[in-house]
């Protein structure tokens, strides 16, 4: 693929609109399970993705080729949605704590998830409660835990995604596990 790709490269430079195409519909894919998983909405992913496209084919003839790609593509990706997020700044509550509103304060009520008639409703809220647990980490953990264990990329290739040296991003994938496990204690059957 690194040989297309370089082909690949080099046609869209010079303005080759179906390589630009086929570059696209290369990564299109991998680009958006990445986001989504960061953003959760398919609207907001759709739009990041989109930029982030724009972003790297504008940015094309600074390609270095002794990288991948890939990782290349992740990296401008990954940073467009963190600038996207950081200027969303969602307003986080405590699941423990009741919401405040003009109505007065609302409670929330969680399902007895202790009977479960059937695996896959099992295995649906294990998911979700690891995808909340996960949503709730820092930003840094959050990316790094998604790399490795979503996109199941190695953590040399996490380190060159992000621009931070190997150590930091053993280091985040560690604390982010402990995190995890803290959260997740005694909420996930087996």
């Amino acid at each position: 693929m690194k040989t297309s790709n370089s082909e690949l490269i080099k046609q869209a430079i010079e303005g080759d609109e179906t390589a630009y195409k086929q570059l696209l519909g290369n990564y299109r894919g991998a680009i958006f399970n990445l986001l989504y998983k960061m953003v959760r909405n398919r609207e907001e992913t759709e739009d990041l993705v989109q930029e982030a496209f724009i972003k790297a084919f504008r940015a094309l003839p600074s390609f270095n080729e002794e990288y991948a790609f890939s990782t290349w593509l992740y990296k401008i990706a990954i940073n467009n949605c963190i600038d996207h997020m950081r200027k969303k700044r969602l307003k986080t509550y405590s699941i423990n704590k009741p919401v405040q509103s003009k109505d007065g304060e609302l409670d929330r009520e969680f399902p007895d998830t202790s009977m479960s008639p059937d695996r896959h409703l099992l295995s649906d809220e294990r998911s979700k409660l690891i995808e909340t647990a996960i949503d709730d980490l820092p930003e840094n953990y959050k990316i790094a835990i998604i790399l490795r264990h979503s996109e199941e990329k190695s953590y040399e290739e996490i380190a060159s995604i992000l621009n931070i040296p190997l150590g930091t991003v053993k280091a985040r994938i560690f604390r982010a596990r402990e995190m995890l496990k803290k959260k997740l204690k005694g909420k996930l059957l087996r």
